[in-house]
């Protein structure tokens, strides 16, 4: 038998940087965070998470329920056996309001990407997403950081000795670093330089991010820049209202698909959960691709093997190939065409 305080709700956050897992109680306490690097490889990166968190866990504990969020939620999915996939805009927005029910706007910074959400009474009015330049996310950060020589955890402190914030050229991240090289050579201190980089990403994120958005508090800052307290100071600075930065600011994605997966739950309390057990971190996957000739589209299909069996196909517009298998998630609405077809 389970005890209560043995079964938990499961979230994974893939995107193209960073795969963040979060496990959580029945009570919503966030028992366990992970942040792991993705380095181009999500199939594995996923499988090492739920290997790393089988060994937090205690033998008698149970997930009973899943979701999946981040640019590879299709994927996660599919390997994890998700009871529920929803976009980034949707988990963030969740584990916001669950946070602070009050929250009106979201900045979200991550590695390779930014996004803004506008809440109002608890629901996503509006929203933008920046997914084109590096200018402005944590990766140009940590590129910058290690060109100059100082770990990325001391660069916002530094930021904030800053007496004399120099004029960066932000909107391009080749031409924000070639501005820098030319303070440096001017002479201009190494915390000038930083809160200078600091404005510059923040007037950038707000002139075409945020353009054109009514950001009210409360406003939350989330992603993994929020640990940056040069990159606050310069929100703050710019738009006069004060940062709030959640706890589980890292992981926010994780946490709301974490929550999204209880809401489905607790919707359908006779449903088992589909997920495939925390053996699967040494089940063998394998994706492989073929180009589909059956019209003019020539669409590149991706087929996810475990053990020689398919459990998912998609990339065809015409769901040739998608709808031949049960599990396959649809991109457009995030419910399984199953659960479609049931309805």
């Amino acid at each position: 038998m389970v005890l209560e305080e043995d079964r938990y709700y499961l979230g994974v956050d893939v995107g193209s940087v960073s795969t963040n897992i979060v496990l959580l109680s029945l009570d919503n306490t966030v028992e366990e965070t992970l942040y792991l690097r993705t380095q181009g490889r999500p199939m594995q990166t996923i499988q090492e998470g739920i290997k790393l968190l089988r060994t937090k866990m205690r033998k008698s504990a149970e997930i009973i329920g899943v979701g999946t969020t981040g640019s590879a939620r299709q994927l996660a999915a599919t390997l994890l056996g998700a009871d529920v996939v929803k976009n980034e805009i949707t988990a963030h927005a969740v584990a916001a309001s669950r946070v602070n029910p009050e929250v009106q706007t979201i900045l979200e910074i991550g590695g390779q990407d930014s996004k803004i959400i506008i809440l109002r009474d608890g629901v996503v009015s509006d929203f933008a997403m920046n997914t084109v330049c590096a200018a402005g996310t944590g990766s140009f950060l940590d590129q910058q950081a290690a060109r100059l020589g100082i770990p990325i955890e001391e660069f916002g402190q530094l930021a904030l000795q800053a007496k004399h914030p120099v004029q960066i050229a932000g909107r391009c991240s080749v031409f924000a670093e070639s501005d820098m090289i030319h303070k440096q050579q001017l002479g201009h201190s190494l915390p000038d330089i930083l809160a200078g980089l600091c404005q510059a990403m923040v007037r950038n994120y707000l002139n075409n991010v945020g353009k054109n958005k009514e950001i009210q508090g409360p406003i939350f800052f989330q992603g993994g820049v929020a640990a940056n307290p040069g990159i606050r100071k310069a929100f703050e600075d710019e738009l006069g209202q004060p940062m709030i930065v959640p706890k589980h600011y890292g992981v926010m994605g994780a946490l709301g698909a974490a929550y999204l997966a209880q809401e489905k739950v607790e919707m359908r309390p006779e449903t088992r959960t589909r997920f495939r057990g925390l053996h699967l971190g040494e089940t063998l996957f394998q994706a492989k691709s073929l180009e589909c000739s059956g019209c003019a589209n020539h669409c590149e299909i991706v087929e996810i093997m475990q053990e020689g069996i398919c459990l998912a196909k998609w990339g065809d517009r015409c769901g040739k190939w998608s709808t031949t298998i049960g599990v396959s998630i649809d991109i457009g609405s995030n419910e399984s065409k199953q659960e479609k077809q049931r309805a």
